[in-house]
């Protein structure tokens, strides 16, 4: 596999086109939104298997001097093409004197969360209640689209363990965690008042994508549950210091 900048107009239509695919029926980042991404020094990048283009990246320069990734879309899983991506969206930034990259993900789906949170040691900064608005994608229609915010702090010692795969220990809740959101037996989501605590757990579901499929009632119970234990603990002055290998965000509450 390999990953390169994108420049020539064939590949930067070979892209959207990929996009297009995953988050169909809209057409997320057009040829000259890639275009445009590119001309004024942002990123825009292909992943290859030989000569297919199997997964495509585009983010934008920001005022502070950062880089904003908003869309990252992949046709084949399970091949490590997110982690290689973002390994070389980093090295890019870092030769340009680029030292933080943010993102937001849906924090419902429990693989994002695991893959920006643990595999690639960002730190959440913000929840961003229903953030792009009503979106129309076969992904996400019919929910809010919140968001969690993440930082990548590019030249941390836990980023580069974690591309280095030397990560420290994944975290578990302890004795004094109160868990305040966790899934209930028939997959539905149970919450609980944290009671002045300072030490929080808040879960996801298993499989939003299935949830969402099979009741949208049960995927819109998850997103209000959530908002409010993990929105709100964050607005609490709570920050993420984890996520558990069962599905759970670890929050402490700021001293």
């Amino acid at each position: 596999m390999d990953v390169r900048e994108l420049t020539a107009a064939k590949d930067l239509y070979t892209a959207s086109a990929l996009l297009a695919e995953i988050w169909r029926p809209t057409d997320p980042m057009p040829f000259e939104m890639l275009q445009v991404t590119r001309h004024i020094g942002g990123y825009v990048a292909g992943a290859f298997h030989g000569s297919t283009m199997i997964g495509a990246c585009a983010a934008f320069p920001t005022a502070d001097g950062g880089l904003h990734s908003h869309i990252t879309g992949v046709a084949v899983q399970g091949r490590g093409v997110g982690f290689a991506i973002k390994a070389h969206q980093r090295e890019w930034a870092l030769e340009r004197g680029i030292m933080t990259i943010s993102w937001t993900f849906d924090p419902l789906a429990r693989r994002n969360a695991h893959f920006n949170l643990a595999k690639l040691a960002a730190r959440a900064a913000a929840y961003l209640e229903n953030f792009y608005g009503d979106m129309p994608d076969e992904l996400n229609v019919g929910d809010p689209s919140d968001r969690l915010l993440v930082e990548w702090r590019l030249d941390s010692p836990e980023v580069a363990a974690a591309l280095a795969g030397t990560s420290a220990t994944r975290p578990e809740p302890g004795d004094n965690t109160v868990i305040t959101l966790t899934e209930d037996a028939l997959g539905r989501p149970e919450r609980r008042d944290p009671a002045g605590a300072t030490t929080v757990a808040v879960g996801t579901p298993a499989d939003i994508t299935t949830v969402r499929a099979v009741c949208q009632t049960a995927a819109g119970e998850w997103r209000q549950a959530q908002r409010v234990a993990l929105g709100g603990a964050l607005a609490e002055g709570f920050h993420v210091t984890g996520f558990t290998r069962a599905g759970y965000y670890l929050l402490e509450r700021a001293r």
